[in-house]
This record gives structure tokens, sequence and C-alpha cells, in this order.
């Protein structure tokens, strides 16, 4: 087990987790975090924190998460780290649901149990260990399904490359990055929602140091 602490890996949060990391340690696993010792979490910790778990996972599970929720930035980490994204659906009406549901929209794989993330992980290590051509992906699955979100994280990539301090037009950008609108609007309120980019007055936008 291997835990990665937004704060430093002395500061249990919440302090209801001691036991747990006290547990942690006493098994051999290990407390992880790239704050100094003593450092208490703060919410701008959290979000840092996230792209250490998926970096340290061939594949992230979101099995509950809210439409604007943490487990969206780790598994748009993920996909930006190369990871395999996989979700637990949950009922449409369910708010807690929302964000795997849509994860499951966007082309993730979806789990039932335990077997399905079992199941996908020898496909995983053999394409870790040698790499594979593209194969056709079977036809009860569209295509464009499987992309999305290995598109998605390009896009994102590709505004962040470039933007910068200085504020750019978002018409600029557009054309810059040579896609659609209606597929970097979305993208850009996703990196804002992130507190990756900026908007400022007049249509202008800047990426967060």
């Amino acid at each position: 087990t291997i835990a990665v602490m937004a704060g430093g890996v002395d500061v249990i949060y919440p302090s209801e987790n001691t036991k747990l990391g006290e547990d942690i340690i006493a098994t051999g696993g290990l407390r992880v975090s790239e704050q100094p010792i003593a450092t208490q979490p703060q919410a701008r910790h959290f979000p840092a924190r996230n792209r250490i778990i998926s970096g340290l996972a061939r594949a992230v599970v979101v099995v509950e998460a809210a439409g604007k929720s943490g487990s969206l930035i780790t598994a748009r980490c993920a996909l930006d780290q190369g990871r395999e994204v996989m979700a637990v659906p949950g009922h449409p009406f369910d708010a807690r649901a929302a964000g795997c549901n849509m994860l499951l929209r966007d082309g993730a794989t979806l789990v039932r149990s335990a077997a399905d993330v079992i199941e996908a992980l020898p496909t995983l290590s053999r394409q870790e260990s040698k790499p594979l051509p593209d194969l056709p992906l079977p036809p009860e699955v569209p295509p464009v399904d499987r992309r999305s979100l290995r598109d998605t994280a390009m896009l994102h990539s590709q505004i962040l490359a470039r933007l910068g301090p200085s504020p750019l037009a978002e018409d600029q950008l557009i054309r810059d990055v040579g896609a659609s609108s209606k597929d970097v609007s979305p993208a850009l309120t996703e990196l804002e929602l992130d507190g990756r980019i900026r908007r400022q007055p007049g249509g202008l936008l800047s990426r967060v140091p």
C-alpha cells in the first residue's frame, strides 16, 4: 500500500486516519509526499497530490465522483501520463455518479467488479513490455468513444503549450490549436476549473504559473 499525502508525511489528515497511517508503515507500505515535513495540507495541495497518485499506477479506477471533483482531476492526470482510466457506473440521477458516468461516456473502461480490472491489467502489461500495432476495436465499442479521452488529454496539452503568463485572445488560441471551438471551449472550462488557466476581461486567457 502506498499512501500519497497532501501535506507532510508526518501529518495524518484527517486525524481519524492515524491508525490507518500507522498500519501502512507497520505492514511495509509507504507514506509519500512532495511537501516538507510538518506541512499542514491545504486545498491547493490536493490537485498536485493527485498527479502523483495516477503516476504511481498502471490504471486509475474511479469508483465515485461528482461532476466537479478531485477524482476527475486524477483521471485527467492519468490520461496526461498515458495511464488507463476505468470507472464504475452509477444511476444517472445520482449526483455522486455524475463524474463516473461522464468518464464512461467519453470512453473509459467500464468496471462492474474486480474481475473487470484484473482482465484489463494483463493487456496493459503486454503493452508496456512490447508496443503493439493499432488493432481494430470490437464492433460494440465505437472507436470515437475509445479515442475521445486521449484526444481530450492531447488537446489540454496543446492548449497549455500555447498559453503563458501573457494574455492571449481565445479566438487566436483556437486558431493556433487548429481545433473547432466546440472542442476547445469545453477543454478551456475544464482547465479553468482545474486552476491551470485564468480567464481575463476581453476574452483573454493566460496560464496559471
